[in-house]
């Protein structure tokens, strides 16, 4: 007996994400793709995000998560439109939750679409949403060794996001060990040094998404 599972589920997902792209594409929308782990900081960059460019982009956020809508509620005070996603127990957003979601939203009023996808460090680097880039966070407290320890998530980024640098004299971080290790996974990687809380390195990642949207 031949199993396909594994494979068809993903092939089907990518045909899923294909049609979102083109839609993305034909209202001139750039999506981001937020990925990263449970308390790396990704709803405190989304928050910095909006408070730069709200004023002169029109955003929208798609919210995912297991349970609740805190996150989404975060957001709500930027009145933007925002979309909550609860996954009851799946660690990803896939191409079909995101495609279901965009009803939602009045894409024609979007030039910009953050998706805060699931906490997990694995399984949404897996599957595609119809995204232009994947943004990774992470946080200095989760370790050094995570891009060779979880390498997937760091070879389809375009960008990532070391946060909470304000923390390092506190911890054992080997910083140039890190940078090596994650340009061994993904020799392109853009690697920006962050802290959400004290804003120290957010001007490059202004720069930087501000270029895409360009």
């Amino acid at each position: 007996m031949e199993i396909k599972v594994v494979r068809n589920i993903l092939e089907a997902n990518d045909r899923i994400a294909s049609q979102n792209r083109g839609l993305f594409i034909e209202k001139g929308i750039y999506v981001l793709n937020l990925m990263g782990s449970p308390g790396a900081g990704k709803t405190s960059l989304l928050e910095r995000t909006l408070e730069h460019l709200k004023e002169r982009k029109r955003i929208a956020v798609i919210e995912g998560d297991i349970e609740t809508s805190r996150d989404a509620e975060r957001i709500a005070r930027f009145n933007i439109p925002t979309v909550q996603i609860n996954t009851g127990g799946a660690c990803h957003l896939d191409g079909n939750m995101v495609r279901g979601s965009l009803a939602e939203l009045s894409l024609d009023q979007v030039d910009l679409l953050i998706v805060e996808n699931v906490g997990n460090l694995v399984c949404p680097a897996e599957f595609q949403i119809g995204e232009n880039d994947k943004a990774m966070i992470l946080s200095v407290a989760e370790g050094d060794d995570k891009p060779l320890k979880y390498p997937l998530m760091f070879q389809v980024s375009s960008v990532l996001l070391l946060n909470k640098v304000d923390l390092i004299p506190y911890l054992d971080f080997d910083m140039e060990r890190f940078r090596a290790d994650a340009l061994k996974v993904n020799p392109k990687l853009q690697i920006m040094t962050v802290s959400c809380k004290t804003g120290e390195g957010l001007d490059a990642w202004f720069r930087w998404i501000e270029g895409q949207l360009a």
